[in-house]
């Protein structure tokens, strides 16, 4: 395919055209060079190049502010599209909106051109399902939800997939019913980690390990599959777990219905990273140590593991609650850019994982990357305080491993366990 990036970012633009992946995905890179080599792949503010293109895919951000849809950017981007498409040519729009957004509003924008759609060009919701670190396998093999403003619509799209990508398509009737798909995805991941969440709470009090229960509980089969309840942490972050279940609850209310899930596991999730700033004072408390007299290493500031991205990390919070404590806090995580950390935590991240270890009464594990294997903390156990505590908040570290940092002197507490 010949393909062109449009984007109203000079630096995001500027940034791309100079070789750089903004986030960490394995592969990515790779295509990208190969595509600015060759030629297939250019990148502009311009959207001079809409009008020569056979499709044209929407994936502007569409942020969420108190439950409502901030919309401006995908106004913004059909009002621009508008004047420039042309017959036969075919939209798809894959941002994350609430039902009914692409044909009550996308639709009638890009109508303003002058165009029908339906008769002149086609439109079709395509929702994008794919998670950071894993997104190039994933939309390999995920399935590609097609819903098309008439017949012909969806047709073109589910034929463009095919032949660009090749995976299997799922036709929704409706481009509300494929709306609904990413929303319900995001719901049930929300929920499903806010159960973990409380559950790790219970087996904490319980002193049961909650990663022993789940393994046990996930190998009973339900429906089609295992039961399959998902992983505590110190919390949920990035642009889409955060925003989409309250896409769900509002479109609910602006209809009548009330859902009671979504606030009560938004609630659950959101109170992750204090829970997990009360996990390390007590871990200190016990050591003899109060919170102001402490060093904490944080090791991943992202909002998940083996990803730089640091949109809505639930990491910047327990950094936040530990400074206010009077803690001092330093900051490592090689997949972040180093000036983007500085700039939304307020703090110079060190350089390498000892400079960050070097005192620490607290080692913080609050996203583990693949390269943190590479840290052995029992051969820099002498750098640290004798009564250094490991709290855990999403590395998920192995018995055996537990077993070896406490053989040479650590305390390990993680969430739930």
């Amino acid at each position: 395919m010949d393909v062109v990036g449009i984007d109203l970012d000079p630096a995001r633009v500027a940034q791309l055209a100079r070789r750089r992946c903004a986030f960490s995905e394995p592969g990515l890179p790779e295509l990208l060079y190969s595509g600015l080599d060759s030629g297939r792949l250019r990148v502009t503010t311009d959207y001079g190049p809409v009008s020569d293109a056979d499709v044209v895919i929407i994936a502007v951000g569409t942020p969420v502010q108190d439950t409502r849809l901030v919309d401006h950017y995908l106004r913004a981007a059909c009002t621009e599209l508008a004047g420039r498409l042309r017959r036969g040519q075919l939209v798809i729009l894959k941002s994350t909106v609430p039902p009914g957004v692409s044909r009550k509003v996308v639709a009638p924008l890009l109508e303003s051109g002058g165009l029908t759609v339906g008769e002149d060009f086609g439109l079709a919701f395509c929702p994008e399902r794919l998670s950071e670190g894993r997104a190039l396998h994933e939309l390999r093999t995920f399935p590609i939800a097609v819903g098309g403003w008439c017949p012909d619509s969806a047709a073109a799209a589910a034929a463009f997939w095919r032949r660009t990508i090749g995976t299997e398509i799922i036709h929704c009737t409706s481009m509300e019913s494929a709306e609904m798909v990413k929303l319900a995805n995001n719901w049930w991941i929300d929920h499903n980690i806010a159960m973990a969440n409380e559950l790790a709470k219970l087996c904490a009090v319980l002193d049961v390990d909650v990663l022993e229960v789940i393994a046990a509980a996930n190998t009973i089969r339900k429906g089609t599959g295992n039961v399959n309840i998902l992983l505590p942490s110190v919390g949920v972050g990035g642009s889409c777990l955060t925003k989409d279940p309250w896409m769900v609850w509002r479109a609910a209310r602006d209809r009548g219905l009330d859902l009671d899930t979504v606030p009560v596991a938004r609630k659950v999730n959101d109170s992750m990273p204090g829970y997990t700033v009360d996990l390390i004072v007590e871990e200190l408390a016990r050591a003899g140590r109060s919170l102001g007299q402490a060093k904490i290493a944080v090791l991943g500031v992202a909002f998940k593991n083996n990803t730089g991205d640091l949109r809505a990390t639930p990491v910047l919070p327990v950094v936040t609650g530990l400074r206010e404590g009077g803690a001092e806090v330093a900051v490592f995580d090689p997949l972040a850019d180093p000036a983007e950390v500085a700039k939304v935590f307020g703090v110079t991240p060190a350089r390498t994982a000892p400079e960050a270890l070097a005192g620490a009464d607290c080692i913080a594990v609050l996203a583990r990357h693949d390269e943190f294997a590479e840290i052995d903390f029992v051969a820099l156990r002498e750098s640290m305080a004798p009564s250094c505590v490991i709290v855990d908040g999403r590395a998920y570290y192995s018995r055996e491993a537990i077993d070896r940092f406490r053989r040479h002197g650590f305390g390990y507490r993680g969430i739930g366990r």
